[in-house]
């Protein structure tokens, strides 16, 4: 066995039995944080559940301060972008948004899912958007007031089905997004339809109304891959599910 066969070999080993925290303790290395690393740069696709040993790694992830950090690199990444832009002014200069875990935490909702771990159930999840408590994260909240300041029109385009539009709407105004220029929901007809591939179409409808994208934020790569993805992109980290 090669030098290159073998780090694979032994992160599958903690994957399936060893365990986060002896394979840590041992060799003073986390299969898991590289696993997580994976799924932010786009390899890990397609992937159901956070993998069992690594549910406690999400989790503290997700609790400790280290989550809230990266998306704070994320948004501060934005916001110099943004500074150095240099608009039209003509009310066309636009900025798209996800929402869930992207401007409104869903974490809430994940502890109660073991951070992932457990398999996505869509009734629960939507009884938890319909209580319309989801908060704002506050980087993004910031990069939106400071887009609103320089003339930016802001769009949300996500995933939620249009039956959600109302509480959506007073959910993003109470947590402080007011003023943002639409918000793009799935029809009926667009249910079936893979998130990258409706996303690609919604930002192409603004792209023919005449908006320029400058940028585009989101924490799934298929928010931020496709077509019409804007003139810049930013990931914001969610390990803790994936939507292709």
């Amino acid at each position: 066995m090669g030098k290159g066969s073998f780090l694979p070999f032994i992160l599958i080993l903690l994957l399936v039995g060893l365990g986060e925290k002896a394979y840590a303790g041992r060799h003073s290395v986390n299969a898991c944080a590289s696993w997580r690393t994976s799924v932010e740069s786009g390899n890990a696709r397609g992937w159901d559940v956070v993998p069992a040993p690594c549910v406690s790694n999400v989790g503290k992830y997700m609790e400790r301060g280290q989550y809230q950090l990266d998306f704070k690199i994320a948004v501060k990444e934005s916001l110099a972008y943004l500074n150095d832009l240099e608009l039209v002014g003509d009310g066309k200069d636009a900025w798209v948004f996800d929402i869930d875990d992207t401007t409104l935490s869903c974490l809430p909702y994940y502890r109660t899912q073991q951070y992932g771990g457990a398999v996505f159930n869509n009734t629960s999840f939507n009884e938890w958007v319909d209580e319309g408590t989801a908060p704002a994260l506050p980087s993004s909240l910031q990069l939106f007031k400071a887009l609103l300041k320089k003339g930016v029109k802001v769009f949300f385009i996500t995933g939620r089905d249009d039956e959600y539009r109302e509480l959506t709407t007073k959910n993003l105004m109470t947590q402080g997004y007011i003023g943002f220029a639409g918000l793009i929901m799935r029809g009926d007809s667009e249910k079936g339809t893979k998130a990258v591939v409706y996303k690609s179409e919604k930002r192409g409808e603004l792209v023919k109304k005449g908006y320029r994208i400058w940028g585009n934020c989101g924490d799934q790569w298929s928010d931020i891959t496709g077509n019409h993805v804007g003139s810049r992109t930013f990931k914001i980290p969610n390990p803790m599910y994936y939507i292709g």
